[in-house]
């Protein structure tokens, strides 16, 4: 069972991140840890949802009570996925402490029920978002009008958009610097 939000933080990103992040990813799971946040919802799409979810199943070695929930928009996600990318989904599945199906079927609409999910099941978004549209733009833009916090992590986000940065040789010496002044950091 999913906790209270205020102790979630959820993930979106584009499908073709290819691990441009994954030390900021894994500062930024390092700081939210140390500031309380335990449970961690991925939408386990290809790209930047799967590397999210092997990054917290990375910080779980550190800090055992950290949980993963594995949020599938429909049963057979994985269905379509490269082999070699759906093996790596089982693996994630696998290693979750939780999965919420929420359709049995695809169905039109059955991505943004999800996005919709991880939003209202979470006090923080962290995203790896340029602002392009699509899904993530969505998912960005719902979690603004509802007030959550947002962590951008891509470096090709406007300088106007950006709340922080992560920077750090390694996730224990995460350090956050930021132009605004973010609730948590």
């Amino acid at each position: 069972m999913i906790p209270e939000p205020r102790i979630c933080v959820s993930f979106t990103g584009y499908r073709t991140y290819r691990d441009e992040a994954r030390s900021q990813l894994a500062s930024a799971l390092e700081v939210l840890y140390r500031e309380g946040f335990r449970t961690f919802l991925s939408g386990m799409a290809l790209g930047f949802d799967l590397a999210a979810a092997e990054a917290v199943v990375a910080l779980r070695h550190a800090h055992p009570d950290v949980r993963l929930v594995a949020v599938v928009p429909f049963r057979r996600q994985a269905a379509r996925f490269p082999a070699v990318q759906r093996r790596r989904y089982e693996e994630v599945l696998a290693r979750a402490d939780e999965v919420v199906v929420l359709a049995e079927e695809y169905h039109r609409g059955c991505y943004a029920r999800r996005n919709d999910f991880l939003v209202d099941h979470a006090a923080v978004l962290v995203a790896w978002y340029d602002g392009s549209p699509g899904g993530t733009h969505y998912t960005v833009e719902r979690a603004r009008a509802r007030g959550r916090e947002i962590v951008y992590l891509s470096p090709q986000l406007p300088a106007a958009l950006r709340v922080c940065e992560f920077t750090a040789s390694s996730p224990a010496d995460a350090e956050v610097s930021s132009p605004l002044q973010r609730r948590l950091f």
